[in-house]
């Protein structure tokens, strides 16, 4: 199992961590580890995939997974019942696994610099339009620049094509994320989706790292949407150690 770590200044209080595709059960286009139980993969699969995530990464517990909507609604992390229905879940009690589940979407973890809160935040164009980064940013109690952030495996600009509409959301919201859309051949726009959430959270006065993937060229190593249409879901986790 191809496990990432963020490169962060995190302390050691908190734990962190990105899957790839590869260390599961699952088959077809769901292989191997495919963490998704909405995707029509075969649930004993996915409940496997997830059991052998919990033990690779020694989580306290079982993630509080959630069922995302690519919206921007927060809520405090809840393992175990039926997933709450957001894109970003963020808690202060250790022991509690924050998850999101991507195959293009962008991941964002944040943590306290003193450790003691963590968010994962799922962050599609949808929701990055709408706002979910700041939305979670104020569902912290943690001031942003108390704040750090690593960005997760996403799907990169030069693999990224959206419409006008795209650039136009983004830009009503704030004139500087133009820099963000390069024009191609075909008249639509290559939106760099990482980009655009550094940017929030930067002038936000968050320290981010992270960035650098693309899910939807590295065929191997990831789950991509866009690329396969029906695939698995890889997850990016965040937590505060008893």
């Amino acid at each position: 199992m191809e496990i990432l770590r963020p490169d962060w200044e995190a302390p050691a209080a908190v734990g962190a961590a990105a899957t790839t595709r590869s260390g599961g059960v699952s088959e077809g286009s769901f292989a191997s580890l495919n963490l998704g139980d909405h995707v029509g993969d075969d649930p004993a699969a996915v409940a496997e995939n997830r059991r052998r995530l919990t033990e690779a990464l020694d989580l306290p517990g079982e993630p509080a997974w959630l069922a995302q909507v690519h919206g921007t609604r927060v809520v405090a992390a809840r393992p175990g019942g039926t997933p709450a229905e957001a894109d970003a879940a963020v808690t202060r009690e250790p022991g509690v696994v924050c998850a999101v589940l991507t195959a293009d979407c962008l991941p964002v973890l944040l943590a306290s610099r003193r450790g003691d809160e963590v968010a994962a935040v799922h962050a599609g164009w949808r929701g990055l339009a709408n706002g979910v980064v700041a939305a979670a940013l104020e569902a912290m109690e943690t001031a942003p620049a108390e704040l750090l952030a690593w960005l997760g495996p996403a799907i990169a600009q030069p693999a990224f094509e959206v419409g006008s509409e795209v650039r136009e959301r983004f830009v009503e919201r704030d004139v500087v994320n133009a820099a963000f859309f390069a024009p191609n051949d075909r008249g639509r726009w290559q939106a760099d989706l990482a980009g655009l959430a550094r940017r929030e959270l930067e002038a936000a006065g968050v320290t981010v790292s992270g960035g650098g993937f693309c899910t939807h060229d590295e065929t191997e190593r990831f789950f991509s949407y866009r690329r396969d249409g029906d695939c698995g879901r890889q997850a990016t986790l965040v937590w505060i150690r008893r």
